[in-house]
């Protein structure tokens, strides 16, 4: 005897919503989702903050990275609905705009992190919870930390150094001294 099985989807019928209040980047976001929209999908069509990039929807490229209660999380293998009342921090919230960038925001420039900028946004945000971790990184932890994101276009090298100097800049930020005092230079 089989089980019974439920009727497949039809095309025209209309999908329940269900109502999820996100937390992000400080704000809250009542919005009316499919159960199976995507964390990813919910903060750049939902919230309309389009700084996370959906690479592979695989969880594999690393470029939908959010912060989800501080930790990284791949949101294209996240629901929206099970990120209700969890507080996300996407690459938006790692700064406050291009007048005034968060710490590792601004060693990617400075360093020339990026290239095309597609995966930027999920280097940033693991770069930011790994630095809270880890404070003070050698290259080699730096290089372990972002070994879980791809970039087709830097060679890393670039994004390594942006990772120690962000560690930089966070301690002469907390010690009040004039960023960009001195700079840490990785060798290849």
């Amino acid at each position: 005897m089989t089980p019974p099985q439920s009727a497949p989807f039809e095309a025209g019928e209309a999908e329940v919503l269900q109502q999820v209040t996100l937390h992000v980047n400080g704000d809250s976001h009542t919005i009316e989702v499919p159960a199976r929209r995507l964390l990813s999908d919910a903060i750049r069509h939902d919230v309309g903050l389009t700084g996370t990039h959906v690479g592979c929807e695989h969880g594999v490229c690393g470029a939908c990275t959010v912060l989800v209660d501080g930790r990284p999380m791949r949101s294209c293998l996240m629901f929206a609905v099970g990120a209700e009342d969890l507080e996300i921090t996407t690459v938006e919230g790692c700064g406050n705009g291009p007048d005034d960038l968060g710490p590792v925001q601004q060693a990617f420039v400075e360093c020339h992190g990026l290239q095309c900028g597609f995966c930027t946004p999920g280097f940033i945000t693991t770069v930011t919870a790994f630095l809270d971790e880890n404070p003070d990184p050698t290259p080699d932890e730096a290089r372990e930390a972002v070994s879980g994101n791809l970039c087709r276009c830097t060679g890393y090298q670039n994004i390594v150094s942006s990772v120690c100097r962000a560690a930089e800049i966070k301690r002469e930020r907390a010690a009040g001294t004039q960023p960009g005092s001195s700079k840490q230079e990785v060798d290849a």
